[in-house]
């Protein structure tokens, strides 16, 4: 195990690894128009008006983008990340009153898309990975009827060179330790990492709670620096970051 120094800041270190400054683009958060569906829409609201009730479709996006440096000390690898999210609501509010009652909102459809290049200098064998992980939620499209459904952390994905595959699954904690030792159950699942692995098994946790990368002990130099620069990636997100 290896502590991450400054994981949610904007350089990392740990063991004989470190990262130059993390360079970010600008952090956008906009709302999407559209039109499609505006007649039903504002018709169906014309309804809901006289019934004392306001009906809103809001999307907005959001969307970000950083690079830096890997070194383990002899090579390093160059990331370039890109984060993009949408998230689709209907909104529900009754007009003309205040209060922590007087709203409800229902999530529609979700988005999130996470993608690197990590390319590696011309000392090692393998010049580039590509890291993909997504998570994406449309309620008509799997038909759900729970009005309370929310985001989940199930982002998930994988990094490959296009010879080796590393696949990334999350890590969710349903369960606690109390304070007076005994084991409590969580109302919701904690996204709490994410496991890296390839069809031999597990070579990498990368714990989201503490910071921490939990590395197979096996592992050679170059494969220990490709993931190391997928867990930073990982610990370096944004708009994650906002949410968990």
């Amino acid at each position: 195990m290896e502590h991450v120094k400054g994981a949610r800041g904007n350089r990392m270190s740990f063991a004989n690894f470190s990262t130059s400054r993390i360079k970010r683009g600008l952090h956008i958060i906009s709302p999407v128009w559209s039109w499609e569906g505006g007649g039903r829409f504002l018709l169906e609201n014309m309804i809901l008006n006289q019934m004392g009730i306001q009906k809103n479709e809001p999307t907005t996006q959001e969307k970000t983008k950083f690079r830096y440096t890997l070194s383990d000390g002899r090579n390093r690898v160059e990331v370039y990340a890109n984060e993009r999210e949408t998230i689709k609501k209907t909104e529900y509010e009754i007009i003309n009153r205040r209060s922590i009652l007087d709203g409800f909102e229902q999530l529609q459809a979700y988005k999130y898309i996470f993608s690197a290049i990590i390319s590696a200098d011309t000392t090692q064998q393998d010049k580039t990975w590509e890291l993909l992980m997504t998570n994406i939620y449309d309620r008509k499209a799997e038909n759900d009827k729970n009005p309370f459904t929310f985001i989940k952390p199930d982002d998930n994905g994988l990094a490959t060179n296009g010879i080796d595959t590393i696949f990334i699954k999350p890590l969710s904690i349903k369960k606690t330790a109390l304070s007076n030792g005994k084991t409590g159950q969580l109302p919701f699942k904690l996204l709490s990492g994410y496991e890296l692995s390839t069809n031999d098994g597990v070579i990498a946790i990368v714990d989201m709670i503490d910071r921490n990368i939990w590395f197979y002990n096996e592992l050679e130099a170059g494969e220990k620096l490709n993931v190391s620069a997928i867990a930073t990636a990982i610990l370096a997100r944004k708009v994650h970051d906002v949410k968990w």
